[in-house]
């Protein structure tokens, strides 16, 4: 290695090493003065009990001085012990304490991200894992453990300073011998620990991949596919395949690092043993008192005490830390916008926005064709815009822009002619709520599951039940073993599970709660596309009866149903085609009434109705 890259990686360990330190903090004030004393109190055992030593095999020719000699030795090694039983769990207690401080540091940043793109990519994912500071093998660390970890090498090098002390006073030429190889034994650990990182690096893809098939086999969702298909054994193998992948390279390098573990003996007991023999000799011959040469060759042993454990806590607490800076680095994006100051900007105005697309343009990473391109649409206040086309024309990207979870390629979105980009993602999502077609279905009690279509609202009962009601999901309520309060999912204690159309009431009864709330803007994405054409459009009178003032975009496939919008625009290639009331639609003889004569006479044939790709071809 040049000394360019030496002093560059010693620079690079200093830097990771008061990363670790500048987190002790997080171990509260308390906490840390305990584990600071008790550091230092450890610190002093071993030369004590060196001196204890030489001190008890000087007197033994004393018989009268014997029991207090005994008594020093036996209280220093009673110190030792009481010491590191109350290291233990405050130890502990603190690494949790700093685990904990990590992983919600994690979930506050993946959840609180202006943009859900970078968490789309794999890489991201890769890096998400590596630093969540959760343990499911030898090689994955924690913060806790690398802070601790400096914190108890502060400790170890006291140790040593006081045990190369005792050294020094019999035989000095062996403190810097012993310091010298206990550093090379040191270094080797760290180089190991290395070698066992750059071959699990790779293997975090597989096991995540493998992680993905353990849980589809014990899940309820894919549990019934796999026992029809008879997916068990697939399944399995998917795991194994995986998992081989993963490990299999780690068995060459096991191998390898177990064939060089002469290394460290070497470097132990040679200097080690010249030390013993040099001190014993010197005794034998009376150079030295028995006294000191005892305690010297019980120093001897605590000078490689002080660097005995493999750095691994700390190769693999630094990897989680720098994972995490990159998962930051990420997520906020190389453009990230600070949101314009202005006048009232902390407050939800009373009345829906203008919204305008203005020559958008977005493409996903890795295709070259835009979704969207050169796109223009107003959502006018407190109107009902349906948004149709086939499948892959860009509806749901259309929506994700609209939320702020994307940001256009080019172009912007308005909301009274201020960027969304401006005024923050916390400002402009308290005016919106969105229902995707993939909604959640919360292991929660069904009053939660429809107060969380506005987060930020308090959870208002009459609130909840008014959603319900405009939802018509009020009878379903009645029927729950405990109302309200029943959680929707089997595997909670007294729960039930609801049928699809019952849980798009859920999700429509979430929208109408956040009208009620404060929301200006609701967007449903397919919010019924488990529902018979009727019952979809019974759903959508009450949507529009219920709404309020709020604007309402809303996507679907079926277009008898999106007649009574205000408007309906027909999305193709990325770009509006056509738009205007469903009489202007159908009296101009363009793609749309088209494609509605299509669907009409599919339905009256008993086919399904849903704009499917033949359709808009």
């Amino acid at each position: 290695m040049s000394s360019t890259r030496l002093h560059a990686a010693v620079r690079a360990a200093a830097r990771d090493r008061l990363s670790l330190l500048s987190r002790l903090g997080w171990v509260g004030p308390g906490l840390l003065t305990a584990l600071i004393c008790l550091t230092v109190l450890a610190s002093a055992v071993p030369a004590a009990t060196a001196l204890a030593v030489g001190a008890l095999i000087s007197g033994l020719a004393h018989a009268d001085a014997v029991a207090g000699l005994l008594a020093m030795y036996a209280l220093a090694l009673l110190t030792g012990h009481a010491v590191r039983a109350a290291q233990g769990p405050l130890y502990y207690l603190a690494e949790a304490r700093v685990d904990g401080r990590h992983r919600a540091e994690l979930a506050r940043l993946a959840s609180t991200s202006p943009t859900i793109d970078a968490l789309e990519r794999a890489e991201v994912q890769t890096l998400i894992r590596s630093a969540r500071a959760d343990p499911e093998s030898f090689m994955d660390g924690t913060p806790g453990a690398g802070v601790l970890a400096q914190l108890d090498l502060i400790g170890r090098s006291l140790a040593l300073v006081g045990a190369a002390l005792v050294l020094a006073a019999t035989a000095w030429w062996a403190v810097p011998l012993l310091v010298a190889a206990a550093a090379a034994v040191h270094q080797l650990g760290w180089h190991e620990g290395r070698r066992w990182r750059r071959v699990w690096r790779p293997a975090l893809r597989p096991v995540m991949r493998a992680q993905v098939w353990s849980d589809a086999i014990v899940s309820q969702g894919a549990g019934k596919e796999i026992r029809i298909f008879g997916l068990g054994d697939w399944a399995l193998d998917r795991v194994d395949g995986h998992l081989r992948e993963a490990f299999d390279p780690h068995w060459p390098v096991g191998r390898r690092i177990l064939a060089d573990k002469w290394l460290q003996l070497v470097a132990v007991l040679v200097p080690l043993g010249v030390v013993l023999v040099a001190v014993a000799l010197d005794a034998a011959r009376g150079g030295a008192p028995v006294a000191m040469a005892t305690a010297a060759l019980v120093a001897a042993t605590t000078v490689f005490e002080a660097f005995n454990d493999a750095p691994r806590a700390t190769i693999n607490a630094v990897t989680c830390v720098r994972a995490f800076e990159d998962v930051r680095a990420r997520l906020a994006g190389p453009a990230t916008r600070v949101p314009a100051q202005r006048a009232g900007a902390g407050e939800v105005p009373d009345k829906p926005p203008l919204v305008r697309f203005e020559g958008v343009r977005f493409s996903y990473d890795g295709l070259s064709s835009p979704v969207l391109d050169e796109l223009d649409l107003e959502v006018r206040p407190g109107e009902l815009l349906a948004i149709v086309g086939a499948n892959g024309a860009g509806k749901s990207t259309l929506i994700k822009l609209l939320a702020g979870l994307y940001e256009p390629t080019a172009g912007r979105i308005t909301a009274d002619g201020v960027d969304i980009r401006d005024l923050g993602p916390e400002a402009w999502r308290a005016r919106l709520s969105v229902v995707f077609q993939d909604f959640v279905r919360y292991h929660l009690s069904a009053a939660d599951n429809v107060a969380l279509g506005n987060a930020l609202a308090a959870p208002d009962r009459a609130a909840i039940e008014g959603a319900a009601r405009d939802a018509g999901f009020t009878e379903v309520v009645a029927g729950l073993p405990n109302g309200w309060d029943t959680p929707l999912a089997r595997d909670r204690t007294g729960g039930v599970d609801l049928s699809g159309g019952q849980w798009q009431q859920v999700a429509l009864a979430r929208a109408l709660f956040a009208a009620r709330t404060g929301a200006r803007v609701l967007v449903l994405d397919e919010p019924t596309a488990h529902l018979d054409v009727r019952t979809e459009r019974e759903v959508f009178d009450r949507l529009a009866a219920h709404r309020g003032d709020a604007s309402v975009v809303l996507i679907s496939h079926r277009l008898s149903t999106v007649r009574q919008a205000d408007r309906i625009v027909l999305l193709s290639d990325g770009r509006v085609t056509e738009s205007g009331t469903q009489d202007d639609l159908m009296a101009a003889g363009g793609r749309y009434a088209e494609m509605f004569t299509i669907q009409a006479r599919r339905f009256q044939r008993g086919y399904d109705d849903r704009l499917d790709e033949g359709d808009i071809a």
